[in-house]
């Protein structure tokens, strides 16, 4: 094996060079932020921080509530320790059509997106009725490490 053929690499990947997940350091984090907590990309929702004994680092006490599943997490780690914390983006889609449980959207510049499921529940059900009633939509998506989410819909302006 020859010096040049082992620095030639082929790295398949599709991804803008973004990170699913940035550090920040405990005591850092804020109330109604994003942590990732086993895994998990959620929403802080309680914090509060414990002095320990005399050598000990001050503790920061974490609950939060999973952004996708809804289900309530908590974590405990020194106030001076780094915790990820996801990159959370929300986006508004116009929606075009509802079919077997995923939606089509319309992006801003003009592509589709069929890749988003229809929520759950109260909002899949009203989302799924204003569609049919005719109205024009626009869809509020969640997207955080690699899963999205619909969280709330709209109608849109009539021009």
């Amino acid at each position: 094996m020859s010096d040049d053929e082992q620095h030639n690499h082929t790295f398949e990947a599709a991804s803008s060079g973004a990170s699913l997940t940035y550090p920040m350091q405990c005591s850092a984090l804020r109330k109604n932020g994003h942590v990732v907590i086993k895994g998990r990309p959620c929403k802080i929702v309680d914090m509060s921080t414990s002095k320990t004994g005399k050598h000990g680092h001050a503790k920061v006490n974490l609950v939060a509530i999973d952004i996708f599943t809804g289900k309530k997490l908590e974590d405990v780690s020194p106030s001076t320790h780094n915790m990820d914390v996801p990159n959370v983006s929300r986006n508004e889609y116009s929606l075009i059509d509802i079919d077997g449980g995923f939606l089509s959207l319309m992006l801003n510049d003009g592509s589709m997106k069929d890749d988003v499921k229809q929520p759950e529940g109260e909002l899949g059900d009203k989302l799924e009725e204003d569609f049919n009633e005719g109205k024009e939509l626009l869809v509020t998506v969640i997207s955080a490490m690699g899963e999205e989410a619909v969280i709330s819909y709209k109608e849109a302006p009539k021009n």
